[in-house]
């Protein structure tokens, strides 16, 4: 983790040309674009797509750490994830996780490293959202205006 999770964490976001949109934290850069479709390049993923994949990367570090721990090899072990859409497309309905093992993975922690993709901290945070607030400030302007 780059940062202490007791703190804030600053990320800035910059507008990168056309539908180009870049997000820098500490110790990162993330590239987005819109879809040709919906009016960008297709130079990056789109913005919901890192979202998603957020979901499946977080499962997959657990996983990974969980493996680490125990010595036990990745080799075949992957987490197919399923992304459901109401009917309009505009609306996630429901993410399906499943972690695939090989056969040689370890009977006796089969349902620990189920169990590491339940302790990801994107599902957990999914399951309890947090606040999420938008404030405008007008150039170097120190009021701040909170929008509903």
């Amino acid at each position: 983790m780059r940062f202490n999770p007791k703190d804030t964490m600053d990320l800035v976001v910059r507008f990168a040309g056309g539908r180009r949109v870049d997000v820098a934290g500490p110790g990162f850069v993330i590239h987005t674009d819109q879809s040709i479709a919906h009016g960008g390049e297709g130079t990056a993923p789109e913005p919901f797509d890192t979202f998603l994949a957020a979901l499946g990367a977080c499962a997959g570090a657990y996983v990974a750490a969980f493996c680490a721990a125990r010595s036990i090899p990745l080799d075949g072990v992957r987490i197919d994830e399923r992304c459901t859409f109401d009917a309009t497309g505009k609306r996630l309905e429901r993410v399906e996780m499943t972690l695939v093992l090989p056969s040689s993975f370890p009977q006796r922690h089969r349902a620990g490293v189920r169990a590491a993709v339940d302790a990801c901290k994107v599902k957990k945070t999914l399951l309890a959202p947090p606040v999420l607030e938008v404030a405008v400030r007008v150039n170097d302007d120190t009021s701040t205006v909170v929008a509903p």
